[in-house]
């Protein structure tokens, strides 16, 4: 009976005093949370044959997956996770201190007119042509975009962004578009002179560059979309760069949830205004694997598309009725689009179904097209002016009435932009087209505008 005691005795003693652990093993073992089953989703994604997605799984099932991957960028027990791989890449590739993976281009942009000021009494410059998503950041941002109309070359131009700078402005936002490029020297040569802060967005035109240097390199930060519907990107992401800490430290409050990416992610703030709430908008371990490996493929990926281009615009000739798109820099251009403005969109509308009789993909929008968000006249979440609530901010903000603020948007605004944007014909191009493709396309090019226009050597020149 003592000897009973003492054992329960022991037994009851904390280990911490030298008495039993109540925990010597654990029996339970259970499978992966992330395995076989998940792993061949992916694959079967990828549009694996069936028969390679057998010999897959039973390697798998024969091999087994351990405890299986953490998919995540944070806690992961890797050297370098496949964000901070990508990030990594991308600091290489365009030489700059500072890049952040995002979910997407678009809270690439939310992330950095945040970053750059952008808030209630703020107005933000943007370009009349490009994807709404850079006037939908400025206002969820809490600013207002005030529309800059473009020149030839379609993106914004600088002699008229000027007139427009209040003391509400805080940034300009130059849109590369549809591969093509901003002229950067000028556009920078305003923002410094009035100290505006510039917010790129390259979402069109990842690799481009002008002069030599990287678009996304030359304003305070440059925003991408690396995704599947642009020529790097596989799935929904984006990418911010930057060369200031700051404004990487702002950015990733908002894309952070307002700290998550500190060393100490809970202290106390480092310096005034560091912390404030932000949101998530994290890039995806699962996506960064994928974006990894296309951004480093930029660089050919674009190289092809410049020479198909160029192979083209060698060969065209010159024609009275015929305005080539401006190229800002032909040499850095992206070049997956091929664009001209015909005199009339009654010319443009022969000349397009010409090029199609002859196999040349091309289009128009004519007078009778759908709304597009892609000009700032149809970017009715923006020009209808109503916010999500009764308050209607931005638009009605105190804020921004109390510093003078009043906006109104309709067509005619930008008189430039609605003219070639409906009148623009552009030929799609690939960056797998051969010499004679080219040549094909060339051909059939001068064929169509030599029919309906007039060869002229005063014609305005391709390059």
């Amino acid at each position: 009976m003592a000897g009973r005691m003492k054992t329960d005795r022991d037994a009851q003693r904390l280990a911490l005093q030298g008495g039993m652990k109540a925990v010597t093993r654990i029996e339970g073992v259970g499978k992966p949370k992330i395995g076989i089953e998940e792993f061949m989703s992916v694959a079967e994604r990828f549009g694996i044959p069936k028969p390679a997605l057998r010999k897959i799984k039973a390697a798998l099932l024969e091999e087994g997956m351990g405890d299986g991957p953490f998919l995540a960028n944070y806690y992961a027990n890797l050297k370098e996770t496949r964000v901070q791989a990508f990030e990594r890449t991308a600091r290489e590739i365009f030489g700059v201190k500072h890049a952040i993976g995002m979910s997407s281009g678009t809270a690439a942009l939310h992330s950095a007119f945040v970053a750059a000021g952008a808030g209630p009494g703020a107005e933000v410059i943007c370009p009349a042509i490009g994807f709404f998503a850079t006037a939908a950041a400025v206002v969820t941002s809490g600013a207002i975009p005030i529309f800059c109309d473009v020149d030839e070359s379609l993106a914004m131009d600088p002699k008229k962004i000027e007139p427009l700078i209040t003391k509400r402005t805080v940034a300009l936002a130059p849109t590369h578009v549809m591969g093509s490029v901003c002229d950067m020297r000028s556009i920078m040569k305003v923002a410094r002179k009035h100290k505006l802060k510039v917010v790129e967005d390259c979402a069109q035109s990842c690799g481009g560059r002008f002069g030599g240097k990287y678009v996304g390199t030359f304003g305070d930060l440059g925003c991408f979309s690396i995704s599947a519907y642009k020529i790097v990107g596989g799935g929904e992401g984006g990418l911010i760069l930057t060369n200031n800490q700051r404004l990487w430290d702002r950015a990733n409050g908002i894309a952070e949830c307002g700290g998550l990416w500190r060393p100490d992610r809970f202290a106390p703030p480092r310096y005034d205004g560091e912390l404030f709430c932000g949101t998530n908008y994290r890039m995806s371990e699962m996506e960064a694997a994928v974006d990894v490996v296309q951004l480093s493929k930029m660089e050919q990926t674009v190289n092809r598309f410049r020479q198909v281009k160029r192979r083209i615009l060698e060969r065209l000739k010159t024609y009275k009725e015929i305005t080539p798109q401006k190229l800002n820099d032909p040499d850095g251009e992206v070049g997956y689009n091929l664009r001209f403005f015909p005199e009339t969109i009654e010319l443009g509308g022969k000349i397009v179904e010409a090029l199609r009789a002859e196999g040349v993909g091309c289009g128009m929008r004519g007078k009778t097209a759908r709304p597009d968000w892609h000009v700032y006249s149809y970017m009715f979440p923006v020009t209808g002016k109503r916010g999500p609530t009764e308050a209607n901010c931005p638009f009605e903000c105190p804020i921004y009435r109390e510093r003078g603020g009043k906006v109104s948007y309709a067509r005619g605004d930008c008189p430039v932009a609605d003219d070639l944007f409906d009148r623009v014909i552009t030929v799609s191009l690939n960056q797998w087209f051969s010499p004679r493709d080219c040549r094909n396309i060339a051909d059939g090019i001068n064929k169509v505008l030599s029919a309906y226009c007039a060869e002229s050597p005063d014609g305005k020149a391709w390059m």
